[in-house]
């Protein structure tokens, strides 16, 4: 498995996945970056070999983008080739971002091993989504997209969305493409007591701190809040960092609502889980835009398993995974968020009927073991395609003996 976005065990979906594939049977190894919280080179983690490397920076622009994609596209190569001569491997697995991950793999693919491509993120409508433009880059990142589906033997989606533009957009016969919801293994991940009682309501955010996320949509939703009679006691809770974190801050500071602003920073294991179990009522403020209106957020998951009430702008995969779970905002404004906020805020028992929904709706839709039995099925197709170019060489070669 090959990952540029986050260290593993860091990256809960590809991980979940690594320690699915090895109770099945496989043996796994991962190619990652390093982190200062993750800086081991080589580490057997759980049985899962990890070979790490280093990236020289956090991409920001062109630029940026161009010396960290070319850096950790080297490491990978190199790794991959060390990976190949100490162990071997039957198949090769890639989870953009970026969608150039497919180079690494070509030789290996000449080499008769099946290529899956897990389909993490849509790079396109992200680069959009985040540069508020198309352009030169854009219709560069649809190409490696393009590419990335042609090369691929198996698609893994992370949506359904996913899956009808791996069918539509990238050319992929349905049958070569699998379904995996990155939600929660619930036997790891659960509702943690509070450690402190408090006499206040908390609402809660948890994620990545980009222009994209919509964060300072909250903060604005907040300021609002502030100014409406009749409202019980609150604080909003941040958990996560980025790029954004600081321009946060001092936003929450310029309106005025630094002192109900709480501001954790980056949180992972037992304290991200304890953090979450300290929400009352979790938000999405993810604005709609061509990239949030197509992709499943792992805080949808996280929110439901931990059976919160929701509150959410309404998104189209957004509201296919949470119906009527979710609390919707009358409007895509930061008023409109405080406005269904500030519904659940004034009543219990709206809020409770709501936890309950969203408990339903996760234990009902959002199995880990469903999402194994998708993956395993993926791999059972890449082996398939894998034993069919065999039979068909055989064949080949068979005919060719025959005419000579």
């Amino acid at each position: 498995m090959i990952v540029e976005n986050l260290p593993l065990p860091l990256d809960r979906r590809s991980w979940q996945e690594a320690t699915a594939l090895r109770d099945a049977g496989w043996e796994v190894t991962v190619i990652c970056p390093a982190t200062e919280r993750h800086p081991e080179r080589e580490i057997v983690i759980d049985g899962i070999r990890v070979y790490r490397h280093p990236l020289p920076l956090e991409a920001s622009g062109a630029l940026g983008f161009l010396l960290e994609y070319g850096a950790a596209l080297f490491h990978e190569t190199r790794l991959a080739f060390k990976v190949f001569r100490r162990h071997g491997f039957d198949v090769i697995h890639i989870a953009n971002p970026p969608d150039l991950l497919f180079l690494v793999a070509l030789p290996y693919k000449a080499l008769g091993r099946p290529l899956i491509f897990d389909h993490h993120d849509i790079c396109p409508e992200l680069y959009e989504s985040k540069f508020k433009k198309r352009g030169p880059m854009h219709a560069l990142l649809r190409l490696f997209e393009k590419l990335t589906f042609r090369f691929s033997d198996v698609v893994i989606s992370a949506n359904e969305t996913f899956k009808e533009l791996a069918i539509n957009r990238g050319g992929k016969y349905p049958d070569d493409v699998f379904t995996v919801y990155g939600v929660p293994d619930l036997t790891k991940f659960k509702r943690v007591p509070k450690t402190d009682v408090e006499d206040t309501i908390t609402v809660g955010y948890v994620g990545v701190m980009g222009a994209q996320d919509g964060v300072d949509n909250l903060i604005r939703a907040v300021a609002a809040l502030r100014n409406e009679s009749g409202l019980p006691r609150f604080t909003c809770r941040f958990v996560g960092a980025g790029p954004e974190l600081a321009s946060l801050k001092a936003l929450a500071q310029s309106l005025g609502v630094a002192d109900v602003c709480q501001f954790t920073g980056f949180l992972s294991g037992e304290a991200l889980l304890a953090a979450l179990s300290s929400f009352d009522i979790g938000v999405i403020p993810d604005p709609y835009d061509t990239y949030n209106d197509k992709i499943s957020m792992c805080k949808v998951f996280e929110y439901a398993t931990l059976g919160m009430p929701i509150v959410a702008f309404e998104l189209a995969e957004t509201k296919r995974l949470l119906g009527d779970a979710a609390r919707y905002a009358p409007d895509h404004t930061p008023e409109g968020l405080a406005s269904a906020l500030a519904a659940l805020l004034k009543d219990e028992s709206l809020r409770r009927n709501h936890a309950e929904r969203a408990l339903e709706r996760a234990r009902t839709h959002f199995r880990w073991p469903d999402q194994v039995s998708s993956l395993l099925a993926a791999y059972d197709r890449a082996l398939m395609r894998r034993a069919g170019r065999r039979a068909s060489s055989s064949e080949a070669r068979t005919l060719r003996s025959e005419r000579s």
